[in-house]
């Protein structure tokens, strides 16, 4: 079990590195995307080439960063049942989901994408688009990030089972006592306030959806 431990830490890892390339890549999309409008808008100027390069980060981004938020434990729960359960009934409830859900569909995605990546690099396929981008990049993006959360779903199931065993911490805890969304809505919520002139009421409390231990 050691040696499994020890390999869900090193896809943790590549998973947290390749986050941190989103957040940039986020950033630089943001630049991109507000260059084209404002060169569109004040010189009435164009380019399909920059166009799709936006789109391309748009989509880089979506699919990378799949593993790095199941890392995370960021992506969307419907627990209305598992919260009244107990821990350890919850990560059983996990595993199930990874091995006849998650994985199998990821896989599926992946198996199904790996040709039509490789029938775009041999033909050099091209944008329809005149002055458009190669597409066999964007094409690629397609297996990689599924096999991030192949990956990152199989460190999460070793988790799982480290769990049960008492061999390390409870892989569904937050980092974070708020939820994103919790934690937007209380921001929204103060400055609606403020604006007002009124007192803030206290924060929302963190409904995890788990009871904690």
């Amino acid at each position: 079990m050691q040696a499994l431990l020890a390999l869900s830490r090193l896809i943790d890892g590549i998973n947290l590195r390749v986050g941190r390339v989103v957040i940039w890549l986020t950033l630089l999309m943001a630049i991109v995307s507000a260059s084209n409008a404002v060169v569109r808008k004040t010189l009435h100027i164009s380019s399909n080439a920059w166009l799709e390069l936006q789109w391309y980060m748009f989509g880089a981004i979506f699919l990378l960063a799949a593993g790095y938020t199941l890392l995370k434990n960021e992506h969307v729960r419907v627990d209305v049942l598992a919260q009244r359960l107990s821990r350890r009934t919850q990560i059983k409830i996990e595993i199930f989901g990874v091995l006849f859900f998650l994985l199998p569909a990821s896989l599926l995605v992946l198996w199904l994408s790996w040709p039509m990546f490789i029938e775009s690099w041999v033909t050099h396929e091209q944008s329809s688009n005149t002055g458009g981008l190669v597409r066999w990049p964007v094409k690629l993006l397609i297996p990689v990030g599924f096999l991030l959360l192949v990956l990152a779903g199989i460190s999460h199931l070793i988790k799982c089972i480290g769990y049960l065993q008492g061999l390390c911490p409870d892989p569904l805890a937050r980092e974070q006592a708020k939820t994103a969304e919790e934690a937007l809505a209380d921001e929204i919520a103060r400055e609606a306030l403020e604006r007002d002139g009124t007192t803030a009421p206290p924060p929302v409390e963190a409904q995890s959806g788990r009871p904690q231990q």
